[in-house]
């Protein structure tokens, strides 16, 4: 079983490969290009601008599918790779720095360059928003550091701290869009729970429902209105008395974007893998999120529902949750991530089954660790008793790699060049009573 969890595996990151989803997204035929079965006549020149973590692969398929005038890459310290024509930029990461905004000028000076009988690639993938960033004038890296420090201590939600993002910078929101006089496809990837477009880098292609209103009652609620930088607050007046123009609020006819991989997607491909193999096979989620260590009691506990009662499935069965959960620390903490906690916690509910459960994240890194996560059977939990661990008072001290490690229960898969955040494989084989 565990052999069929780790085939499971290898078939979402092959789906969540940027390179192989640009290149089984886009085709080109005779003076076409085509993305998805929309088709794009090639009237003049084609440029590249992307921007992410996976950015110089995605560039490389487009690279290697059509002939490219001149582009940028803007990626993450340590993830560059040289590309044919076009220049790689690396950037800080989730912390934007001096490069983030080099690379946002220099990008913005490449679609100045795209005329209207052209094309531009915008390739976005996971942390786009901290590497491709201009701030609206008069805003410093060092206001927008301390902005976005703010809103995150503030306790606001994801969703508000991109209201205001959106809000003091010119590539947000749609702002990039407007820019485009030709053709813009953007290809996508997607590290946002549910694959919400206006989220995915805080949705410079797509238009934006929010307003300068919403982004000072957000810094008002949080008691930071007063806090942030008066650059910042001069940038968000200047917009209320309509000084400055409000992020995108309508489609644009020349502006096209394509989801190409995401947590669905990843999720999708391995039940139609896992019935291929002869299960039945079903999706349960992929919107999964919460406290890890209570997920995995959840997710065990269905496991256990099936084996013991065979419902809401009978075995053998592959059950798959997508998501992303988080670990609430208190005090030091130990070593380890949430999909490596998701694990452990499942091993008490799976105990004595036939079963297996594998928890990871899509980019191989599970938390500040080298492992992508964990895979537990039914013997897992037994082994950490035998080896002296206490499973309870591990999952407290937030220290689930040392335990998982001594068991041979941790998963490996190094670096993987994409991030569709994170996925639950639930495989049970047979009842109790069999």
């Amino acid at each position: 079983m565990k052999d069929v969890a780790l085939t499971l595996v290898k078939e979402a990151l092959v789906v969540a490969d940027p390179y192989k989803a640009v290149r089984n997204s886009v085709k080109v035929l005779e003076n076409k290009i085509i993305v998805e079965g929309k088709e794009f006549p090639i009237e003049g020149d084609i440029y590249v601008l992307a921007f992410g973590k996976a950015a110089c692969e995605m560039a490389r398929a487009i690279e290697e599918i059509v002939d490219v005038k001149d582009g940028i890459a803007v990626t993450k310290y340590g993830y560059g790779k040289p590309l044919k024509k076009i220049k790689v930029i690396e950037a800080g990461h989730p912390i934007p720095d001096e490069n983030s905004i080099k690379g946002g000028e220099e990008g913005l000076k490449l679609l100045e360059k795209v005329g209207e009988k052209d094309i531009v690639f915008i390739l976005i993938s996971g942390g786009g928003s901290a590497l491709f960033e201009v701030p609206e004038d008069g805003i410093s890296l060092e206001d927008l550091k301390k902005t976005n420090d703010l809103l995150i201590k503030s306790g606001a939600t994801i969703h508000e701290i991109n209201t205001v993002r959106k809000h003091i910078s010119k590539v947000k929101g749609g702002k990039l869009a407007k820019r485009i006089k030709g053709t813009g496809i953007a290809l996508i990837i997607s590290d946002v729970v549910g694959d919400n477009l206006e989220a995915i880098a805080s949705g410079p292609t797509v238009k934006d429902p929010t307003t300068f209103e919403d982004a000072k009652r957000i810094l008002e609620i949080y008691g930071i209105w007063n806090e942030v930088p008066e650059s910042v607050r001069n940038i968000i007046e200047k917009g209320l008395r309509g000084e400055i123009e409000e992020t995108l609020k309508e489609d644009l006819p020349n502006i096209y974007n394509f989801l190409i991989a995401s947590n669905t997607k990843s999720c999708e491909a391995i039940v139609e893998k896992a019935r291929k193999m002869g299960f039945d096979a079903y999706i349960m989620t992929t919107v999964l999120e919460g406290e890890a260590r209570e997920a995995g009691i959840f997710i065990g506990s269905i496991a256990r529902e099936i084996w013991e009662r065979e419902r809401p499935f009978k075995p053998p069965v592959v059950l798959v949750f997508g998501g992303e959960t988080t670990v609430t620390i208190k005090g030091k903490g130990g070593r380890g991530g949430p999909n490596q906690e998701i694990a452990l916690s499942a091993s008490r509910k799976i105990r004595g089954m036939e079963a297996v459960i594998v928890a990871f994240d899509t980019d191989g890194t599970d938390g500040p660790t080298d492992a992508a996560g964990g895979i537990v059977d039914g013997y897992t939990y037994d082994k950490l008793r035998e080896a002296g661990i206490d499973v309870e008072k591990t999952l407290f001290e937030h220290n689930a790699y040392e335990a998982l490690k001594k068991v041979g229960a941790l998963l490996f898969t190094g670096p993987t060049g994409t991030n569709v955040n994170s996925i639950v494989i639930v495989i049970v084989k047979k009842t109790s009573t069999d």
